[in-house]
Protein backbone atom coordinates (compact mmCIF):
# COMPACT_ATOMS: atom_id res chain seq x y z
CA UNK A 1 0.00 0.00 0.00
CA UNK A 2 1.33 3.43 -0.88
CA UNK A 3 1.31 6.26 1.60
CA UNK A 4 0.68 9.93 0.97
CA UNK A 5 3.32 12.52 1.97
CA UNK A 6 1.20 13.41 5.01
CA UNK A 7 1.47 9.85 6.28
CA UNK A 8 -2.16 8.86 5.67
CA UNK A 9 -2.93 5.64 3.88
CA UNK A 10 -3.81 5.82 0.20
CA UNK A 11 -2.08 6.68 -3.05
CA UNK A 12 0.32 9.57 -3.08
CA UNK A 13 -1.13 12.64 -4.80
CA UNK A 14 -0.07 13.16 -8.38
CA UNK A 15 2.46 15.89 -9.00
CA UNK A 16 2.55 18.59 -11.64
CA UNK A 17 4.98 17.92 -14.44
CA UNK A 18 8.22 19.89 -14.74
CA UNK A 19 7.97 22.82 -17.13
CA UNK A 20 9.16 22.32 -20.70
CA UNK A 21 10.62 24.79 -23.17
CA UNK A 22 7.23 26.25 -24.09
CA UNK A 23 5.58 26.34 -20.68
CA UNK A 24 4.95 30.04 -20.11
CA UNK A 25 2.19 32.62 -20.54
CA UNK A 26 1.93 34.65 -23.72
CA UNK A 27 0.19 38.01 -23.58
CA UNK A 28 -1.31 39.47 -26.72
CA UNK A 29 -1.76 43.08 -27.82
CA UNK A 30 -5.34 42.96 -26.55
CA UNK A 31 -4.25 41.93 -23.05
CA UNK A 32 -5.45 38.33 -23.30
CA UNK A 33 -3.08 35.66 -21.97
CA UNK A 34 -2.67 32.11 -23.25
CA UNK A 35 -0.43 29.26 -22.19
CA UNK A 36 2.39 28.18 -24.50
CA UNK A 37 5.34 30.19 -25.80
CA UNK A 38 5.24 28.21 -29.06
CA UNK A 39 1.50 27.73 -29.09
CA UNK A 40 -0.47 24.84 -27.65
CA UNK A 41 -2.12 21.67 -28.92
CA UNK A 42 -4.69 19.16 -27.73
CA UNK A 43 -5.73 15.70 -28.87
CA UNK A 44 -9.36 14.76 -29.47
CA UNK A 45 -9.48 10.96 -29.71
CA UNK A 46 -12.71 9.51 -31.08
CA UNK A 47 -13.98 5.92 -31.20
CA UNK A 48 -17.36 4.82 -32.51
CA UNK A 49 -17.98 2.55 -29.52
CA UNK A 50 -16.67 4.90 -26.81
CA UNK A 51 -17.24 8.49 -27.92
CA UNK A 52 -14.47 11.05 -27.33
CA UNK A 53 -11.79 11.20 -24.66
CA UNK A 54 -12.12 14.30 -22.45
CA UNK A 55 -10.28 15.74 -19.47
CA UNK A 56 -11.96 17.26 -16.42
CA UNK A 57 -9.54 20.05 -15.61
CA UNK A 58 -8.12 20.54 -12.11
CA UNK A 59 -9.70 23.44 -10.22
CA UNK A 60 -6.40 25.33 -9.93
CA UNK A 61 -5.83 25.31 -13.70
CA UNK A 62 -6.96 27.91 -16.24
CA UNK A 63 -10.75 27.50 -16.56
CA UNK A 64 -10.52 24.87 -13.84
CA UNK A 65 -13.48 22.56 -13.37
CA UNK A 66 -14.40 22.59 -17.06
CA UNK A 67 -14.09 19.72 -19.53
CA UNK A 68 -11.73 19.88 -22.49
CA UNK A 69 -8.94 18.05 -24.24
CA UNK A 70 -5.74 16.59 -22.84
CA UNK A 71 -3.17 18.99 -24.19
CA UNK A 72 -0.83 21.82 -23.41
CA UNK A 73 2.11 23.91 -24.54
CA UNK A 74 4.16 22.75 -27.50
CA UNK A 75 7.90 22.38 -27.08
CA UNK A 76 10.38 24.39 -29.12
CA UNK A 77 10.48 22.97 -32.67
CA UNK A 78 7.68 20.49 -31.95
CA UNK A 79 4.91 20.01 -34.51
CA UNK A 80 1.32 20.43 -33.42
CA UNK A 81 0.60 16.77 -34.14
CA UNK A 82 3.53 15.53 -32.07
CA UNK A 83 2.77 17.98 -29.26
CA UNK A 84 -0.88 16.94 -29.06
CA UNK A 85 -0.03 13.22 -28.92
CA UNK A 86 2.75 13.76 -26.36
CA UNK A 87 0.50 15.81 -24.08
CA UNK A 88 -2.32 13.27 -24.30
CA UNK A 89 0.10 10.46 -23.48
CA UNK A 90 1.44 12.31 -20.45
CA UNK A 91 -1.91 13.56 -19.13
CA UNK A 92 -4.33 10.76 -20.01
CA UNK A 93 -2.25 7.64 -20.71
CA UNK A 94 -3.15 7.67 -24.41
CA UNK A 95 -1.01 4.98 -26.13
CA UNK A 96 0.72 6.89 -28.94
CA UNK A 97 1.14 3.75 -31.03
CA UNK A 98 -2.61 3.15 -30.90
CA UNK A 99 -3.87 6.49 -32.24
CA UNK A 100 -3.81 7.80 -35.79
CA UNK A 101 -4.23 11.56 -36.31
CA UNK A 102 -6.84 12.40 -38.95
CA UNK A 103 -7.04 16.17 -39.14
CA UNK A 104 -5.99 19.43 -37.51
CA UNK A 105 -8.24 22.38 -36.73
CA UNK A 106 -6.33 25.60 -36.06
CA UNK A 107 -7.10 28.68 -34.01
CA UNK A 108 -4.48 31.23 -35.07
CA UNK A 109 -4.43 34.63 -33.38
CA UNK A 110 -1.25 35.70 -35.15
CA UNK A 111 0.72 35.91 -31.91
CA UNK A 112 -0.50 32.59 -30.45
CA UNK A 113 -2.17 29.47 -31.80
CA UNK A 114 -4.02 26.40 -30.57
CA UNK A 115 -4.15 23.24 -32.69
CA UNK A 116 -6.86 20.65 -32.12
CA UNK A 117 -5.69 17.33 -33.54
CA UNK A 118 -8.52 14.85 -34.07
CA UNK A 119 -7.46 11.21 -34.07
CA UNK A 120 -8.94 7.75 -34.26
CA UNK A 121 -7.91 4.85 -32.05
CA UNK A 122 -7.22 1.46 -33.65
CA UNK A 123 -8.12 -0.45 -30.47
CA UNK A 124 -9.91 0.33 -27.19
CA UNK A 125 -7.88 1.57 -24.24
CA UNK A 126 -8.55 2.79 -20.72
CA UNK A 127 -7.39 6.36 -20.05
CA UNK A 128 -5.36 7.00 -16.91
CA UNK A 129 -4.75 10.30 -15.11
CA UNK A 130 -1.05 11.05 -15.54
CA UNK A 131 -0.53 14.20 -13.49
CA UNK A 132 -2.16 16.74 -11.21
CA UNK A 133 -3.78 18.68 -14.07
CA UNK A 134 -6.84 16.41 -14.19
CA UNK A 135 -9.73 15.60 -11.88
CA UNK A 136 -10.83 12.87 -14.27
CA UNK A 137 -10.19 11.60 -17.79
CA UNK A 138 -12.85 9.47 -19.43
CA UNK A 139 -14.72 8.57 -22.58
CA UNK A 140 -17.82 10.69 -23.16
CA UNK A 141 -20.54 9.71 -25.67
CA UNK A 142 -20.64 12.23 -28.51
CA UNK A 143 -24.28 13.11 -27.79
CA UNK A 144 -23.40 14.01 -24.17
CA UNK A 145 -20.41 16.29 -24.78
CA UNK A 146 -22.45 19.48 -25.09
CA UNK A 147 -24.21 18.76 -21.77
CA UNK A 148 -20.95 19.14 -19.83
CA UNK A 149 -19.48 22.45 -18.60
CA UNK A 150 -16.94 22.78 -21.40
CA UNK A 151 -13.77 24.85 -21.59
CA UNK A 152 -14.86 27.97 -23.54
CA UNK A 153 -12.38 27.41 -26.37
CA UNK A 154 -13.43 23.79 -26.80
CA UNK A 155 -17.11 24.69 -26.56
CA UNK A 156 -16.71 27.16 -29.42
CA UNK A 157 -14.98 24.67 -31.70
CA UNK A 158 -16.92 21.53 -30.77
CA UNK A 159 -19.76 21.95 -33.33
CA UNK A 160 -17.33 22.12 -36.28
CA UNK A 161 -15.26 19.22 -34.93
CA UNK A 162 -18.21 16.95 -34.17
CA UNK A 163 -19.33 16.68 -37.79
CA UNK A 164 -15.95 15.32 -38.92
CA UNK A 165 -14.94 13.11 -35.98
CA UNK A 166 -15.23 9.92 -38.01
CA UNK A 167 -14.29 11.22 -41.45
CA UNK A 168 -11.35 9.04 -42.53
CA UNK A 169 -10.43 9.86 -46.14
CA UNK A 170 -8.52 7.55 -48.44
CA UNK A 171 -6.52 9.34 -51.14
CA UNK A 172 -5.86 7.27 -54.25
CA UNK A 173 -3.14 8.75 -56.44
CA UNK A 174 -3.21 8.10 -60.20
CA UNK A 175 0.59 8.12 -60.41
CA UNK A 176 0.79 8.09 -64.22
CA UNK A 177 -1.50 11.10 -64.49
CA UNK A 178 0.22 13.04 -61.71
CA UNK A 179 3.75 12.36 -62.93
CA UNK A 180 2.75 13.16 -66.49
CA UNK A 181 1.32 16.53 -65.50
CA UNK A 182 4.77 18.02 -64.79
CA UNK A 183 7.27 18.05 -67.72
CA UNK A 184 10.41 17.33 -65.70
CA UNK A 185 11.87 14.60 -67.90
CA UNK A 186 9.87 11.78 -66.31
CA UNK A 187 9.66 9.96 -69.67
CA UNK A 188 13.39 9.18 -69.60
CA UNK A 189 13.04 6.96 -66.49
CA UNK A 190 9.47 6.20 -65.47
CA UNK A 191 10.34 4.02 -62.43
CA UNK A 192 12.61 6.77 -61.03
CA UNK A 193 9.92 9.39 -61.62
CA UNK A 194 7.38 7.23 -59.78
CA UNK A 195 9.79 6.81 -56.87
CA UNK A 196 10.29 10.59 -56.66
CA UNK A 197 6.53 11.03 -56.43
CA UNK A 198 6.26 8.41 -53.71
CA UNK A 199 9.04 10.06 -51.70
CA UNK A 200 7.25 13.39 -52.02
CA UNK A 201 4.05 11.75 -50.78
CA UNK A 202 5.84 10.27 -47.77
CA UNK A 203 7.09 13.75 -46.80
CA UNK A 204 3.62 15.22 -47.36
CA UNK A 205 2.10 12.48 -45.22
CA UNK A 206 4.42 13.42 -42.37
CA UNK A 207 3.64 17.14 -42.60
CA UNK A 208 -0.06 16.65 -43.34
CA UNK A 209 -2.01 17.48 -46.48
CA UNK A 210 -3.41 21.04 -46.77
CA UNK A 211 -7.19 20.76 -46.52
CA UNK A 212 -7.71 22.72 -49.74
CA UNK A 213 -5.72 20.13 -51.70
CA UNK A 214 -8.39 17.57 -50.79
CA UNK A 215 -11.46 19.78 -50.81
CA UNK A 216 -11.95 19.15 -47.09
CA UNK A 217 -12.65 21.49 -44.13
CA UNK A 218 -10.23 22.48 -41.35
CA UNK A 219 -6.52 23.09 -41.99
CA UNK A 220 -4.58 19.85 -42.41
CA UNK A 221 -5.28 16.13 -42.91
CA UNK A 222 -3.41 12.86 -42.55
CA UNK A 223 -5.33 10.57 -44.94
CA UNK A 224 -4.60 6.99 -45.84
CA UNK A 225 -2.78 7.08 -49.18
CA UNK A 226 -2.77 4.56 -52.04
CA UNK A 227 -0.47 5.05 -55.05
CA UNK A 228 -1.45 3.14 -58.19
CA UNK A 229 1.36 2.37 -60.67
CA UNK A 230 0.98 1.04 -64.20
CA UNK A 231 3.23 0.17 -67.16
CA UNK A 232 6.96 0.81 -66.83
CA UNK A 233 6.45 2.62 -63.53
CA UNK A 234 5.63 -0.73 -61.88
CA UNK A 235 9.37 -1.48 -61.93
CA UNK A 236 9.83 1.24 -59.32
CA UNK A 237 12.04 0.04 -56.44
CA UNK A 238 10.46 -0.18 -53.00
CA UNK A 239 10.59 3.13 -51.12
CA UNK A 240 12.57 3.58 -47.92
CA UNK A 241 9.38 3.92 -45.84
CA UNK A 242 6.90 1.41 -47.34
CA UNK A 243 4.62 1.55 -44.27
CA UNK A 244 3.84 5.22 -44.90
CA UNK A 245 1.50 4.45 -47.80
CA UNK A 246 0.06 1.63 -49.88
CA UNK A 247 1.58 0.98 -53.31
CA UNK A 248 -0.51 -0.96 -55.82
CA UNK A 249 1.15 -2.20 -59.01
CA UNK A 250 -1.81 -2.60 -61.36
CA UNK A 251 -2.13 -5.99 -63.01
CA UNK A 252 -3.70 -4.34 -66.06
CA UNK A 253 -4.41 -0.65 -66.64
CA UNK A 254 -4.20 1.83 -63.78
CA UNK A 255 -7.71 3.21 -64.27
CA UNK A 256 -9.32 -0.19 -63.71
CA UNK A 257 -7.20 -0.73 -60.61
CA UNK A 258 -8.29 2.63 -59.20
CA UNK A 259 -11.97 1.94 -59.85
CA UNK A 260 -11.61 -1.48 -58.20
CA UNK A 261 -9.92 0.09 -55.18
CA UNK A 262 -12.74 2.64 -54.79
CA UNK A 263 -15.32 -0.15 -55.05
CA UNK A 264 -13.51 -2.19 -52.39
CA UNK A 265 -13.77 0.51 -49.72
CA UNK A 266 -16.46 0.14 -47.04
CA UNK A 267 -17.51 3.72 -47.82
CA UNK A 268 -16.49 4.87 -51.32
CA UNK A 269 -17.61 8.41 -50.43
CA UNK A 270 -14.51 8.62 -48.22
CA UNK A 271 -12.21 8.21 -51.24
CA UNK A 272 -10.53 11.09 -53.07
CA UNK A 273 -8.81 10.24 -56.36
CA UNK A 274 -6.00 12.50 -57.55
CA UNK A 275 -6.33 12.59 -61.33
CA UNK A 276 -7.16 14.85 -64.25
CA UNK A 277 -8.37 11.97 -66.44
CA UNK A 278 -11.96 12.76 -67.41
CA UNK A 279 -12.94 9.19 -68.21
CA UNK A 280 -11.62 7.95 -64.85
CA UNK A 281 -13.30 10.87 -63.08
CA UNK A 282 -16.68 9.89 -64.53
CA UNK A 283 -16.22 6.28 -63.42
CA UNK A 284 -15.22 6.99 -59.82
CA UNK A 285 -17.65 9.86 -59.18
CA UNK A 286 -20.45 7.50 -60.24
CA UNK A 287 -19.39 5.39 -57.23
CA UNK A 288 -19.57 8.35 -54.86
CA UNK A 289 -15.87 9.25 -54.78
CA UNK A 290 -14.52 12.76 -55.29
CA UNK A 291 -11.42 14.02 -57.09
CA UNK A 292 -8.52 16.37 -56.59
CA UNK A 293 -6.25 17.68 -59.30
CA UNK A 294 -2.57 16.87 -59.90
CA UNK A 295 -1.91 20.63 -59.78
CA UNK A 296 -3.34 20.81 -56.25
CA UNK A 297 -1.16 17.89 -55.19
CA UNK A 298 2.00 19.44 -56.63
CA UNK A 299 1.25 22.71 -54.85
CA UNK A 300 0.96 20.82 -51.59
CA UNK A 301 4.20 18.92 -52.27
CA UNK A 302 6.07 22.11 -53.17
CA UNK A 303 4.96 23.73 -49.91
CA UNK A 304 6.48 21.01 -47.73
Amino acid sequence: MSTSPSGSDGPAPLKRRPHGSGDAWVEGPDGRRFWGTFGAAGLLVARHDDGVLLQHRAEWSHFGGTWGLPGGARHRGESARDGAVREATEEAGVPAENVRPRFLSLLDLGWWSYSTVVAGADAPFTPVIGDAESIEVRWVPVAEVATLPLHPGFAERWPSLRDDLFRDPVVIVDAANVVGSRPDGWWRDRPAAALRLVEHLVALGEAGWPAEALGLPHERWWPRVVVVLEGEAKRMPDPAHPQALDIERASADGDSAIVARVRSLPDPVQSIVVTADRGLTDRITALGASTSSPAALWRAIDAV
